[in-house]
């Protein structure tokens, strides 16, 4: 700092920047030079520096080592560095490119850069505003180091422009508000600089509509990223763009789901919108979790089409859809779908609003979040912050005249208990348990705390579903099983008559490895009578299951072997999906 002020006090008579008087004082520019370039930096509104080394009045390798001397930074010859080695992570590439600096290492709370201008406060300051941490600098010549910069910043460019651009969709020739929130942001309120982050996430959007998946993963790790698709309940990882893009893709996530970009510390939910075509929009569920190296986003696919397919493009068998629409049909009572997550039975409970959504019926729903926007149908988002929960909103339903009433999940005791009171007094109530199969429910219950009466009064029907994925009709072949892993697998002697073929997967281009779609495997159970004395005496799941078995219920596992024997999917995806 003495030399620092030394140099001040031997020309304060120059109106001239610290870098100027630097030169001047070590002799390296003389004060007319200085001046003249000074002026003509004023004149074109651009960096004093920038303009000396196109002047060539000072040499880049002067200029480093008199920063060096004059304010007792580190000199660097950059030509030892490994561009390849250098952090990719520590700070965003556009304030890098904008500032002309480069992150070489972090060390506890401090950032080692390197810039050719240690007297640049302002970049200091933002460095520290978008990293958190202290800066200490590292002089380099300024030509190494703008080279350095430049072809950082392209690469990541070029490699985002071939992800975005390596598919078939032309995006000019998509509609300008194709990528909207609900709030309308259009991608070309971003800066130009965003644009292969902008395209790079509306392709990733369109891929993933049109390969049917149902999530999309947006996964960092310390030297990579990722993006993954769940396609047909499988993830596949679809690509890997640069790492140090994480942060701008997040934050393009974050603005078209009017989440807090500013927040990286907490998870937060959201939601987006994708127009696909004039007639058509899909809808985006945003979910933001802080990880070690950054914000892992997933985003599910909200396909209101889905719930409109009807109740026979679910899988159910003929007696199996008559004893839902028959459940349903009635004015009141319970029903419980039940299955672990992803097993399809949002689209199931609204498959059955979708049947019951006529004129003269009032239904009101409420889920955390709702996933299917259905006109007609009073959807409610469960708020806990505010302290809207599930027990509130059925309290609030119950003022309001409802016929009909849906609630996303029944978590605790007092929301089980409105739930069963309204079916008692006159609403039909669909909701959802996670348990493993249909009898296991009605214990599930017991163990919660409701009286045995109560489910016995109140629940009319439990339906217990998997996802399974289907046999791709374009390549499917007749498999060679054998006959002991048939019966092994829960196929009955009369059933092996040699009347039909099992099918494996083989995979063609219209399919993901073999397999194209999924559909429901499912265990509807009535509640009977005699199921219901089993529930009043305290009967056991074990008893309920075998009582359910002598009405003509099938298990999940019986449910997918009936597939198998039409031919819709695989013996091995049946256990897989049926192996509790």
């Amino acid at each position: 700092m003495a030399n620092m002020d030394s140099v001040l006090h031997d020309t304060r008579h120059l109106n001239l920047p610290g870098l100027a008087r630097v030169l001047v004082t070590a002799g390296k520019l003389d004060a007319q030079s200085a001046e003249d370039v000074y002026r003509r930096s004023q004149e074109k509104n651009s960096s004093f520096l920038g303009e000396l080394m196109g002047s060539a009045a000072v040499s880049a390798r002067d200029l480093a080592h008199a920063m060096s001397t004059a304010f007792a930074v580190p000199i660097l010859d950059l030509d030892a560095i490994d561009p390849q080695k250098l952090p990719k992570t520590l700070l965003d590439p556009k304030i890098c490119a904008d500032l002309r600096l480069l992150p070489l290492s972090k060390r506890n709370n401090r950032l080692l850069v390197a810039t050719s201008d240690p007297t640049n406060q302002q970049a200091q300051e933002k460095i520290k505003f978008a990293t958190q941490y202290a800066v200490d600098w590292v002089v380099v010549e300024h030509d190494k180091l703008s080279k350095l910069v430049d072809s950082q910043t392209a690469n990541i460019n070029q490699v985002m422009d071939n992800l975005a651009t390596g598919g078939e969709i032309d995006f000019d020739e998509l509609a300008p508000d194709a990528l909207t929130s609900d709030f309308n942001e259009k991608p070309g309120t971003s800066e130009v600089e965003d644009a292969p982050v902008v395209k790079f996430l509306h392709k990733m959007l369109i891929d993933a509509f049109n390969m049917r998946a149902s999530d999309l993963h947006f996964e960092p790790y310390e030297n990579t990223y990722r993006v993954r698709f769940r396609i047909d309940g499988e993830l596949r990882e679809i690509s890997s763009p640069p790492v140090g893009i994480k942060d701008k893709l997040a934050s393009r996530i974050k603005v078209i789901s009017r989440l807090d970009i500013s927040e990286k510390r907490l998870p937060q939910d959201g939601r987006m919108k994708l127009k696909v075509s004039t007639d058509r929009t899909i809808d985006f569920r945003v979910s933001t979790l802080p990880t070690l190296f950054g914000e892992k986003i997933v985003i599910r696919i909200l396909d209101p089409s889905s719930a409109k397919l009807g109740i026979d493009a679910l899988g159910y068998e003929p007696e199996e859809k008559q004893r839902l629409v028959e459940a349903i049909s009635r004015p009141y009572g319970m029903v419980l779908v039940t299955g672990p997550t992803g097993s399809g039975k949002t689209v199931s409970l609204y498959t059955c609003l979708n049947i019951l959504n006529q004129p003269g019926v009032n239904i009101s729903t409420a889920e955390d979040p709702s996933e299917i926007n259905l006109p007609g149908v009073n959807q409610v988002n469960i708020n806990e912050k505010a302290g809207l929960n599930f027990s509130t909103a059925l309290r609030a339903f119950l003022r309001q005249d409802p016929d009909v009433i849906m609630v996303g999940e029944i978590r605790d005791l007092e929301t089980a208990d409105i739930a069963i009171k309204a079916a008692q007094t006159g609403h039909l109530v669909l909701s959802t348990l996670h348990t493993n199969d249909a009898p296991a429910t009605l214990s599930r219950m017991l163990n919660m705390g409701i009286p045995a009466f109560n489910i016995a009064a109140s629940v009319t029907l439990i339906t217990a579903q998997r996802l399974a994925r289907k046999l791709c009709p374009n390549c499917k072949a007749p498999a060679d099983v054998p006959h002991q892993a048939l019966l092994d697998a829960g196929f009955r002697p009369q059933d092996l008559d040699g009347s039909w073929t099992p099918y494996k997967p083989v995979g063609c281009p219209a399919c993901n490895n073999g397999y194209k779609g999924r559909l429901g495997l499912y265990q509807v159970m009535p509640i009977t009578e005699e199921i219901q004395r089993i529930i009043l005496r305290g009967g056991s799941t074990l008893e309920i299951s075998e009582q359910a078995r002598r009405e003509g219920v099938r298990n999940l596992r019986e449910s997918g072997l009936i597939k198998v024997k039409q031919g819709i999917t695989s013996l091995e995806e049946v256990i897989s999906a049926t192996n509790n």
